[in-house]
Order: structure tokens, then sequence, then C-alpha cells
């Protein structure tokens, strides 16, 4: 088997944490969970040289500031793939297998989850690259553990050496049809982490969809290199319908298979999600920076400077950031992002 390769995507704009994620400085970047950002988080699971290669970061101009300045102390030795705009999750991944030998397995991981178990992380991760070397494209089946219906699922299919063969792919659900899902016990959540070996999936590309590998190549082969980061080449790139991997390949080849990971996942895609790691045992209230709350339960506080309280109110979530306020219920978190986008810069 040739090197297990990071592949960080660093994109979007994680606008359903607002108002401390905004365009300049979104989610990935910032100590929502502790002292270090889940970038960092990210990078360190992938810093032992004897497991993993270098990293390769993908992405945008506007974000390579704060990538390359919190990468400097865990992963000195990273490369940045600059991206001259967003094409999605298949373009970044091909614009990185382009980067390694055929040989190697690109482990790809978005650079704004959250995994309690570091070690549990790098053994699955170890266990899909060596089905990922069998000729094999592996999701990470996130074990299910509620009937979530903003994620996808995968469905397990017959078994193999390591593994299982993805049975089918389903998007989002309704509740109902995500509660027989978690009955059924057979499907797991599709945590967008995967194993690729890097050659084959160029020839999947090309096979599935030969016009965006054509140009991701002619992007590459025209890129500028400077220091540690490659430039694609503009005009190349813009030209690229833009695709995820799920749509683009892994939904239309025969090969794709998946590992059972239970490392403690989260996407952390909202504030409800980050009042769920924040809270105490007993499940009372957060506050975090100045504030205090009475006769009230299940509600957080995070602010950057005003004293806040809350009195009477359950199951809120208030956030200060400079100027901006966000107050909204616990069971409304997901909306945030659909709040105006003029206060998202």
């Amino acid at each position: 088997m040739g090197r297990i390769v990071p592949v960080i995507l660093c994109g979007g704009s994680g606008t359903r944490l607002w108002p401390r994620s905004r365009a300049a400085k979104p989610k990935p970047f910032l100590p929502l969970l502790g002292e270090r950002t889940l970038y960092q988080d990210t990078l360190a699971r992938c810093s032992d040289r004897g497991e993993f290669a270098a990293p390769i970061v993908v992405i945008g101009e506007k974000h390579l500031d704060h990538a390359r300045a919190q990468a400097a102390d865990i992963a000195p030795d990273a490369t940045f793939i600059v991206e001259p705009t967003g094409r999605n999750t298949a373009p970044a991944v091909a614009l990185a297998a382009h980067s390694v030998d055929p040989d190697d397995v690109m482990l790809v991981c978005p650079s704004d989850h959250f995994i309690a178990d570091a070690e549990g992380f790098r053994d699955t991760a170890v266990a899909a690259a060596k089905l990922a070397d069998a000729g094999w494209l592996v999701c990470f089946g996130i074990s299910a553990t509620a009937p979530e219906t903003g994620y996808g699922y995968l469905r397990r299919g017959e078994a193999l050496e390591g593994g299982y063969r993805v049975r089918k792919f389903v998007e989002k659900p309704e509740l109902e049809t995500a509660m027989g899902f978690l009955a059924d016990g057979g499907y797991a959540w599709n945590g967008g982490i995967f194993a690729l070996p890097a050659g084959q999936f160029l020839d999947e590309l090309a096979t599935h969809r030969p016009d965006m590998a054509r140009r991701v190549e002619e992007a590459h082969a025209a890129a500028q290199r400077s220091g540690s980061c490659l430039r694609p080449d503009h005009e190349a790139f813009a030209a690229i319908a833009g695709e995820s991997i799920d749509y683009a390949i892994m939904e239309n080849t025969d090969r794709a298979a998946m590992v059972d990971a239970t490392f403690g996942w989260s996407d952390i895609g909202n504030w409800n999600a980050i009042y769920d790691h924040r809270k105490p045992a007993d499940g009372a209230n957060v506050i975090a920076g100045q504030g205090e709350i009475i006769d009230s339960q299940g509600t957080m506080i995070d602010s950057d400077g005003p004293f806040v309280t809350v009195v009477g109110v359950s199951d809120v979530v208030v956030v200060v950031d400079g100027d901006d306020v966000l107050v909204a219920s616990r069971d409304a978190a997901q909306q945030v992002g659909n709040a105006r986008r003029s206060r998202h810069q």
C-alpha cells in the first residue's frame, strides 16, 4: 500500500453558527469546543507521521492565511491547494488526487467536524485505508444514535474483509423514515469522511464525469506553485460544474464500500450541537463569557462582551458577537442559516 495522505477540505461559510461564524472566518477556524479550532483538531488527528503522510489542505484564497497560521505548529509540512473558486468536493478531491501518487490512499476529512475519540479515528482510518488499497472507495459509516433528518444515510450491504459494500445511498430523510432506519439497524450516517485510492478515484471520475475530470487535470497541470501553495489555473477550474463526491462518484461506482465508525462524531452543524457538547453531565445550563441564567433549563449564553441575563426562558441559545445578537430556541437552531445573509459577513 502507498501512503495514507490526509486531504483536509476547508469550504463553506458555516452560516448556521452565525454570529460567531462568518464568511471572513467560518466555523473551522474558531475555537468553539476548546482551545484549539476544529481545523486544528482535524490536523492533529492525522499528525502521526508513522501512520499518515503530510496533509494536503484544499482551501479558498480568502481563508488561506487562517489555515496556514493555524497549521504552523501542528502540521508545518502541510501543503495547500488554493482553489480560485469553490466547486464542491469532487473537484477539490480530484485536485488532491493529481498531487499524490496513484497508489496512495487519500483520507478525505472535512475540516469542521468534532471527533471525541482521536485514537478510535486513527484505527478506523487505517482499517479504511486497507480496504481502499484493495480497490474500494470507502465511506465512514457513522453509528446512528438518533433519527437525524439532517444527515444522509448509508445502507450496509454484503460483508467484505474489513467492511461492507454500500447497498444504497439515502438522501436526508423525513423523520418517520429516519426512525425506521434507526429501528432497522442496517443504516449509518454518511459523515462525509472517505478513504479513496487516488489513481482509482481519478479513473472513476473520468468514467462518470469526464468533462470534470478533463478540466481538473487541465487546471492542475497549469497550476502555479509557490512555496507550500499550489494554485490551479483559474480559467480551467472556473469552467467546472461543481458537484459533491457523493453525487459524482460514490452513487455511481460499483466499488462503494463502508467501514463502521464509532469514534464520537458530530458535524457541529448548529448552536444546539454546540450546547450538547458544552453542557455538563447533569444537562444544566451553559454560560460562555459573562451572563446569568435564572429559572431556566437547557439554555446557553455565549457572549464575547456584554453581560447577558436570561430569566424564565428554557431551551434557548443567546449568542452575542460584537454588535450582533442571536436569540433562538434550540429546536430552531437549524434555521439560523436562513437569517439575513448580509449579517453573515
